[in-house]
Protein backbone atom coordinates (compact mmCIF):
# COMPACT_ATOMS: atom_id res chain seq x y z
CA UNK A 1 0.00 0.00 0.00
CA UNK A 2 1.27 3.14 -0.67
CA UNK A 3 1.96 5.88 2.14
CA UNK A 4 -1.14 7.78 0.08
CA UNK A 5 -3.38 5.57 0.18
CA UNK A 6 -2.39 4.77 3.89
CA UNK A 7 -2.97 8.76 4.84
CA UNK A 8 -6.46 7.66 2.92
CA UNK A 9 -7.45 4.50 4.79
CA UNK A 10 -6.36 5.89 8.31
CA UNK A 11 -8.66 9.29 7.51
CA UNK A 12 -11.60 7.28 6.18
CA UNK A 13 -12.01 6.03 9.90
CA UNK A 14 -12.29 8.72 11.43
CA UNK A 15 -15.61 9.95 12.78
CA UNK A 16 -16.63 13.54 14.08
CA UNK A 17 -19.07 13.88 16.69
CA UNK A 18 -20.51 17.18 15.77
CA UNK A 19 -23.11 17.86 13.42
CA UNK A 20 -21.63 21.03 11.88
CA UNK A 21 -18.02 18.83 10.86
CA UNK A 22 -19.94 16.55 9.56
CA UNK A 23 -21.72 18.60 7.15
CA UNK A 24 -18.64 20.51 6.52
CA UNK A 25 -16.56 17.07 5.38
CA UNK A 26 -19.93 16.42 3.55
CA UNK A 27 -19.36 18.69 1.44
CA UNK A 28 -15.84 19.41 0.73
CA UNK A 29 -16.48 15.52 -0.61
CA UNK A 30 -19.97 16.20 -2.30
CA UNK A 31 -18.39 18.79 -4.05
CA UNK A 32 -15.80 16.73 -5.41
CA UNK A 33 -16.05 13.07 -5.18
CA UNK A 34 -20.12 12.49 -5.42
CA UNK A 35 -21.68 9.66 -3.43
CA UNK A 36 -21.10 7.37 -6.91
CA UNK A 37 -18.26 4.82 -7.16
CA UNK A 38 -16.36 2.58 -4.96
CA UNK A 39 -13.66 4.54 -4.01
CA UNK A 40 -12.92 5.76 -0.25
CA UNK A 41 -14.22 9.24 -0.82
CA UNK A 42 -17.59 7.91 -2.35
CA UNK A 43 -17.61 5.56 0.71
CA UNK A 44 -17.36 8.06 3.28
CA UNK A 45 -19.65 10.53 1.79
CA UNK A 46 -22.42 7.95 2.06
CA UNK A 47 -22.01 6.84 5.38
CA UNK A 48 -21.73 10.89 6.41
CA UNK A 49 -25.33 11.27 4.51
CA UNK A 50 -26.62 8.31 5.93
CA UNK A 51 -25.48 9.73 9.55
CA UNK A 52 -26.96 13.25 8.97
CA UNK A 53 -29.73 12.20 7.02
CA UNK A 54 -31.11 8.50 7.99
CA UNK A 55 -34.73 9.53 6.45
CA UNK A 56 -33.02 10.18 2.62
CA UNK A 57 -31.35 7.06 0.78
CA UNK A 58 -29.95 9.14 -1.83
CA UNK A 59 -28.44 12.38 -2.20
CA UNK A 60 -31.88 13.96 -2.54
CA UNK A 61 -32.67 17.60 -3.18
CA UNK A 62 -32.75 17.76 0.53
CA UNK A 63 -29.55 16.84 1.04
CA UNK A 64 -28.03 19.52 -1.53
CA UNK A 65 -29.43 21.94 0.17
CA UNK A 66 -28.49 21.19 3.71
CA UNK A 67 -25.19 20.77 1.97
CA UNK A 68 -25.40 24.25 0.28
CA UNK A 69 -24.45 22.70 -3.13
CA UNK A 70 -26.50 25.00 -4.79
CA UNK A 71 -25.24 28.30 -3.36
CA UNK A 72 -21.15 27.14 -4.14
CA UNK A 73 -21.81 25.74 -8.22
CA UNK A 74 -18.36 26.53 -8.81
CA UNK A 75 -16.76 24.25 -6.88
CA UNK A 76 -16.27 25.04 -3.81
CA UNK A 77 -18.29 24.74 -0.02
CA UNK A 78 -20.54 26.83 1.37
CA UNK A 79 -18.71 29.48 3.12
CA UNK A 80 -20.90 29.59 6.19
CA UNK A 81 -19.98 25.50 6.47
CA UNK A 82 -16.49 26.36 7.30
CA UNK A 83 -16.96 29.23 9.99
CA UNK A 84 -15.31 26.90 12.80
CA UNK A 85 -11.92 25.90 12.92
CA UNK A 86 -12.62 22.01 13.60
CA UNK A 87 -15.37 22.32 10.25
CA UNK A 88 -12.12 23.48 8.44
CA UNK A 89 -10.72 20.40 9.51
CA UNK A 90 -13.04 17.94 8.88
CA UNK A 91 -13.51 20.21 5.39
CA UNK A 92 -9.69 19.58 4.85
CA UNK A 93 -10.02 15.67 5.55
CA UNK A 94 -12.45 15.44 3.07
CA UNK A 95 -10.61 17.36 0.38
CA UNK A 96 -7.55 14.69 0.93
CA UNK A 97 -9.84 11.39 0.92
CA UNK A 98 -11.28 12.82 -2.72
CA UNK A 99 -8.65 14.67 -4.57
CA UNK A 100 -5.53 14.48 -2.25
CA UNK A 101 -2.11 12.67 -2.50
CA UNK A 102 1.01 12.99 -1.06
CA UNK A 103 4.67 11.20 -2.32
CA UNK A 104 6.47 8.83 -0.80
CA UNK A 105 8.14 9.85 2.21
CA UNK A 106 11.43 8.10 1.60
CA UNK A 107 12.08 9.60 -1.64
CA UNK A 108 10.75 13.25 -1.48
CA UNK A 109 7.82 15.70 0.14
CA UNK A 110 5.33 16.32 -2.24
CA UNK A 111 1.42 16.37 -1.06
CA UNK A 112 -0.99 18.09 -3.88
CA UNK A 113 -4.89 18.00 -4.43
CA UNK A 114 -6.34 18.10 -7.68
CA UNK A 115 -9.32 20.11 -7.81
CA UNK A 116 -12.05 20.68 -10.48
CA UNK A 117 -12.39 24.50 -10.71
CA UNK A 118 -10.31 27.62 -9.73
CA UNK A 119 -12.72 28.43 -7.11
CA UNK A 120 -11.99 25.38 -5.82
CA UNK A 121 -8.49 25.68 -5.20
CA UNK A 122 -8.60 29.35 -4.34
CA UNK A 123 -11.23 28.51 -1.22
CA UNK A 124 -8.97 25.56 -0.56
CA UNK A 125 -5.26 27.44 -0.79
CA UNK A 126 -7.51 30.13 2.21
CA UNK A 127 -8.55 27.25 4.26
CA UNK A 128 -4.52 25.90 4.06
CA UNK A 129 -3.38 29.60 5.02
CA UNK A 130 -5.75 29.78 7.95
CA UNK A 131 -3.63 26.94 9.42
CA UNK A 132 -0.47 29.40 8.20
CA UNK A 133 0.17 26.77 5.38
CA UNK A 134 1.40 28.19 2.90
CA UNK A 135 0.59 26.20 -0.43
CA UNK A 136 1.37 26.43 -4.39
CA UNK A 137 -0.85 26.32 -7.23
CA UNK A 138 -0.29 25.03 -11.13
CA UNK A 139 -2.58 23.89 -14.02
CA UNK A 140 -2.40 20.34 -15.30
CA UNK A 141 -4.35 19.03 -17.48
CA UNK A 142 -6.91 21.61 -17.34
CA UNK A 143 -6.91 20.73 -13.48
CA UNK A 144 -5.95 23.16 -10.71
CA UNK A 145 -3.06 21.77 -8.82
CA UNK A 146 -2.65 22.89 -5.24
CA UNK A 147 0.49 21.77 -4.02
CA UNK A 148 3.06 21.97 -0.79
CA UNK A 149 6.25 21.07 -0.63
CA UNK A 150 7.77 21.61 2.67
CA UNK A 151 7.65 18.37 5.31
CA UNK A 152 7.00 20.75 7.84
CA UNK A 153 3.88 22.18 6.37
CA UNK A 154 2.77 18.52 5.12
CA UNK A 155 3.41 17.50 8.31
CA UNK A 156 0.75 19.55 9.90
CA UNK A 157 -1.78 18.74 7.48
CA UNK A 158 -1.49 15.49 8.25
CA UNK A 159 -1.33 16.43 12.09
CA UNK A 160 -5.00 18.50 10.85
CA UNK A 161 -7.00 15.86 9.18
CA UNK A 162 -5.78 13.64 11.92
CA UNK A 163 -3.27 10.99 10.37
CA UNK A 164 -1.54 10.49 13.07
CA UNK A 165 -0.04 7.16 12.19
CA UNK A 166 1.14 8.23 8.92
CA UNK A 167 2.41 11.44 10.50
CA UNK A 168 4.91 9.74 12.85
CA UNK A 169 5.56 7.08 10.25
CA UNK A 170 7.01 10.58 8.04
CA UNK A 171 8.67 11.78 10.74
CA UNK A 172 10.52 8.92 11.89
CA UNK A 173 11.76 8.37 8.30
CA UNK A 174 12.96 12.20 8.05
CA UNK A 175 15.25 11.51 11.67
CA UNK A 176 16.76 8.69 9.69
CA UNK A 177 17.06 10.47 6.34
CA UNK A 178 18.21 13.97 8.23
CA UNK A 179 20.79 11.27 10.47
CA UNK A 180 21.80 9.87 7.24
CA UNK A 181 22.41 13.07 5.63
CA UNK A 182 24.54 14.37 8.55
CA UNK A 183 26.72 11.72 8.58
CA UNK A 184 27.00 11.93 4.54
CA UNK A 185 27.85 15.72 4.75
CA UNK A 186 31.04 14.69 8.17
CA UNK A 187 32.02 11.45 5.76
CA UNK A 188 32.58 13.88 3.15
CA UNK A 189 34.20 16.84 5.49
CA UNK A 190 36.33 14.35 6.76
CA UNK A 191 37.39 12.95 3.22
CA UNK A 192 37.77 16.40 1.82
CA UNK A 193 40.36 16.90 4.69
CA UNK A 194 42.23 14.02 4.72
CA UNK A 195 42.68 14.58 0.75
CA UNK A 196 43.68 18.44 1.03
CA UNK A 197 46.21 17.10 4.15
CA UNK A 198 47.76 14.17 1.76
CA UNK A 199 48.29 16.57 -0.94
CA UNK A 200 49.56 19.17 1.41
CA UNK A 201 51.94 16.39 2.68
CA UNK A 202 53.61 15.23 -0.88
CA UNK A 203 53.88 18.73 -1.68
CA UNK A 204 56.13 18.98 1.49
CA UNK A 205 58.02 15.70 0.80
CA UNK A 206 59.01 16.68 -2.77
CA UNK A 207 59.87 20.17 -1.40
CA UNK A 208 62.26 18.83 1.08
CA UNK A 209 63.78 16.18 -1.43
CA UNK A 210 64.39 18.70 -4.04
CA UNK A 211 66.70 20.71 -0.88
CA UNK A 212 68.32 17.18 -0.06
CA UNK A 213 68.85 16.86 -4.04
CA UNK A 214 70.58 20.53 -4.69
CA UNK A 215 72.86 20.43 -1.50
CA UNK A 216 70.52 22.57 0.59
CA UNK A 217 68.93 20.66 3.26
CA UNK A 218 72.33 20.52 5.16
CA UNK A 219 72.58 24.14 5.65
CA UNK A 220 69.31 25.00 7.06
CA UNK A 221 69.09 25.31 10.72
CA UNK A 222 68.93 22.27 13.34
CA UNK A 223 65.05 23.11 13.82
CA UNK A 224 64.25 22.53 10.07
CA UNK A 225 66.51 19.70 9.31
CA UNK A 226 64.99 17.72 12.13
CA UNK A 227 61.17 18.43 11.02
CA UNK A 228 62.38 17.33 7.65
CA UNK A 229 63.36 14.14 8.36
CA UNK A 230 60.31 13.73 10.55
CA UNK A 231 58.24 14.39 7.80
CA UNK A 232 60.31 12.23 5.16
CA UNK A 233 60.29 9.23 7.28
CA UNK A 234 55.98 9.89 8.01
CA UNK A 235 54.89 10.94 4.76
CA UNK A 236 50.85 10.78 5.93
CA UNK A 237 51.35 11.87 9.09
CA UNK A 238 49.23 14.60 10.78
CA UNK A 239 50.74 18.18 11.81
CA UNK A 240 50.12 16.73 15.33
CA UNK A 241 51.43 13.75 14.95
CA UNK A 242 54.57 14.89 13.69
CA UNK A 243 54.43 18.01 16.19
CA UNK A 244 54.56 14.83 18.80
CA UNK A 245 57.75 12.93 16.68
CA UNK A 246 60.07 16.14 17.14
CA UNK A 247 62.18 16.68 20.84
CA UNK A 248 60.93 18.43 22.42
CA UNK A 249 57.34 17.85 21.27
CA UNK A 250 55.95 21.23 18.88
CA UNK A 251 51.92 22.10 18.36
CA UNK A 252 50.44 21.97 15.42
CA UNK A 253 51.40 25.79 14.56
CA UNK A 254 54.60 25.33 14.71
CA UNK A 255 55.00 22.15 12.75
CA UNK A 256 53.19 24.31 9.89
CA UNK A 257 55.28 27.08 10.53
CA UNK A 258 58.46 25.28 9.99
CA UNK A 259 56.84 23.45 6.64
CA UNK A 260 55.91 26.36 4.97
CA UNK A 261 59.32 27.68 5.86
CA UNK A 262 61.22 24.62 3.88
CA UNK A 263 58.98 24.86 0.75
CA UNK A 264 59.22 28.85 0.81
CA UNK A 265 63.13 27.84 0.81
CA UNK A 266 62.95 25.30 -1.78
CA UNK A 267 60.65 27.53 -3.90
CA UNK A 268 63.50 30.06 -3.76
CA UNK A 269 66.21 27.40 -4.72
CA UNK A 270 64.15 26.49 -7.33
CA UNK A 271 64.35 30.22 -8.98
CA UNK A 272 67.54 30.37 -8.55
Amino acid sequence: MSFSAKIREEIGRITDSARHCNLAEAAALAATAGMKGESAAAEKLRGLTEKLFPAQADASSEIRQALRLDQAEDGSVYALLLKNSCCRRAYLRGMYLAVGSMSDPQRGYHMEFVCATEAQAAQLIEVLSGFEIRAGETTRKGKQVVYIKESESISEVLNIIGAHRALMEMENLRIVKDLRSTVNRRVNCDTANIQKMLSAAARQVEDIRYLMEHGGLGTLPEPLQEIAEVRLQHPDASLKDIGDLLDPPVGKSGVNHRLRKLSEIAEERRKQ
